[in-house]
């Protein structure tokens, strides 16, 4: 064993400074100089807050700040809980590095990245196929931020075809209108909105399945539609819409009037699922195998499996995307033909989807897809057979069976538990997203009526499951164009701001029926399912075991606002909602759904 001897630090600095010949390669700052032993030894544990509004003037060591931001984070939710969204919260170990290794990729720089570009035009290529894209027809798509930006690019793509048409028969085009269901995902009203044309937004209702109904379009287009919107999986119940049976209605207008009205098919949800699950679409056409289907859009980050940042749009044709429309750039070293709505943005989401299509293949897919169904109809039909809850969505009952009958139909077809095991498929069943939208039966809201469907939401929140229970969309004026949006054969929400606000609404002409809503994602696994239905059974079973309305207020999401986030959001806090009623349309959009 070697002796050491003790040295003084501050006698061998001296020392240093003071030797002629080693000054010269020694830099010593000893007052200055910032070190930490844990994130937890900075001035931030104790003595000073990480700045919130202001750039501090100096930094802080990279590990502390990481440190106080992930303390931060852990008061955010639990994203595989999250069971109001329909944006994926998984993905594979190496799809999330292929990411991580691509995260500084730009997509604007085609001539940088051609590698990136190339599984950027397969991804295309790939999904208008699974489409159905006709022989012939020279199909053209992108990527995109999701699928808000992909409903305004398709809907803008229609409006230009139109005006294209209207200037050339000598006719105004200064009028524009769109057609759409109520229970329209809020970009399809911003895109009327932002892009100034009359959204006439037609009522749908329990007898129509809550999705558009074909009778108020043809009662409802002319001259100045510039086409109709058709959803392939309402987010409220997860219905498909009819669009082969609109696509029909708009051929026999045409052959009337000569009037060609386009659909664009805004397949957010259901553009990876319809063409992967034995039950497709429910029988009837809904893609580009109907000629008057111009557009499909979808979103990668939902059931295309990827993380939060991808959507895709696809035209079965050339022809039908201007070519005003798109741009040539000449910036970044090569020519590209670019039709988006911003400029710069992440590649590493298409390089994820690429993997996805490749990794999992059509098999993989409809394994994940049939689960994601299986394990809906498993929910459904437990919360029907407690006799507590019946469910809006019907994915769970038999194909052409709708609506729910008490002591019959799909509740009294099994015992808990008793899904299928494998020996039927979705094909059997009522087509549409694995979602299951339920509420309160009317034997239990007759025999417990002190109970409240949002203290079921506000329970199992305190359990970490995120379950939406949201007030309905305020009274609103009908605007002048542009843009004028129309509700028919419906009157406006009456809601009075001294009674207890309901939960999750349905569209207006519906919206007396409060539901809450599960999005079943491919991470809901059969024993995540499980424990969820025991936590709702478990969480009703204490609201009825209460003798009256429970207090808890201390529970709900927002209950304890901050001064920052009042300064921070324009938003209504859930205590003063009633106030957003106030607020007239013009000042912002009445609804949001995920």
């Amino acid at each position: 064993m070697h002796l050491a001897r003790h040295v003084d630090p501050d006698t061998l600095i001296q020392d240093i400074h003071d030797h002629p010949s080693k000054a010269h390669k020694h830099h010593v700052q000893t007052k200055s100089a910032t070190s930490t032993v844990s994130p937890y030894s900075t001035r931030y544990a104790s003595q000073q807050e990480i700045s919130k509004f202001k750039i501090p003037q100096q930094g802080a060591p990279a590990e502390a700040v990481h440190q106080m931001l992930k303390d931060e984070l852990d008061l955010d939710g639990r994203p595989n809980l999250n069971l109001a969204s329909f944006v994926g919260t998984y993905m594979e170990r190496e799809a999330a590095q292929l990411m991580v290794e691509n995260l500084s990729k730009n997509m604007a720089d085609a001539d940088e990245y051609p590698a990136m570009m190339a599984m950027h035009a397969r991804c295309v290529s790939i999904i208008a196929n699974l489409w159905s894209v006709q022989k012939g027809e020279k199909a053209i798509g992108s990527a995109t931020a999701g699928s808000s930006e992909a409903v305004h690019l398709g809907g803008l793509a229609m409006k230009r075809c139109w005006r294209e048409k209207r200037e050339q028969q000598g006719k105004s085009y200064s009028t524009p209108n769109i057609i759409m269901g109520s229970n329209a995902q809020v970009a399809l009203e911003k895109f009327a909105r932002y892009f100034d044309v009359e959204a006439r937004i037609l009522d749908v209702s329990q007898e129509s399945l809550y999705r558009l109904d074909p009778a108020k379009v043809k009662d409802n287009i002319d001259e100045n539609t510039i086409g109709v919107f058709v959803i392939m999986g309402s987010t409220f119940t997860g219905h498909y819409e009819p669009v082969e049976e609109i696509s029909n209605l708009l051929d026999e207008y045409q052959k009337k009037t000569g009037i060609d009205i386009p659909i664009h098919v805004d397949a957010a949800s259901a553009g990876f699922i319809a063409p992967f699950t034995h039950a497709k679409a429910g029988g009837p056409k809904w893609n580009f195998q109907l000629p008057r289907v111009k557009s499909i859009n979808a979103s990668g980050h939902k059931f295309g499996l990827v993380y939060p940042g991808v959507g895709w749009i696809i035209w079965r044709d050339e022809s039908y995307l201007p070519r005003h429309l798109i741009f040539e750039l000449h910036y970044l070293g090569g020519t590209e033909e670019s039709y988006t709505l911003n400029f710069s943005r992440p590649g590493a989401q298409i390089i994820a989807q690429y993997y996805n299509l490749v990794h999992l293949g059509f098999d993989g897919f409809r394994n994940i897809m049939e689960n994601c169904l299986a394990n809906a109809r498993l929910l459904s039909k437990a919360l029907e057979k407690t006799g507590w809850y019946v469910c809006v969505s019907d994915i769970h009952r038999k194909r052409g069976e709708h609506g729910y009958y008490r002591g019959g139909g799909a509740a009294a077809e099994i015992e808990y538990g008793e899904e299928e095991e494998g020996e039927t498929s979705s094909a059997e069943y009522n087509a549409g997203l694995p979602v299951v939208a339920f509420c309160f039966s009317e034997d239990f809201k007759r025999d417990y009526g002190h109970v409240k469907q949002e203290s079921v939401s506000t329970l199992l929140r305190a359990k970490q499951y995120i379950i939406p229970s949201p007030s309905p969309p305020p009274p609103f004026p009908v605007l002048p164009f542009p843009p004028q949006r129309i509700l028919l054969q419906s009157s406006p929400y009456k809601q009075n701001p001294n009674e207890p606000n309901p939960d999750y609404p349905l569209p207006p002409a519906c919206a007396s029926t409060q539901i809450l809503r599960v999005v079943v994602r491919e991470s809901m696994s059969l024993d995540l399912v499980d424990r969820l239905i025991t936590d709702i059974v478990a969480v009703t079973e204490q609201l009825m075991a209460s003798s009256g309305p429970m207090d808890l207020a201390a529970f709900q999401p927002g209950a304890t606002t901050t001064v920052e986030k009042r300064h921070l959001s324009r938003g209504v806090e859930r205590a003063e909602r009633h106030r957003a009623g106030r607020r007239p349309m013009g000042d912002g959009v009445y609804r949001t759904v995920c």
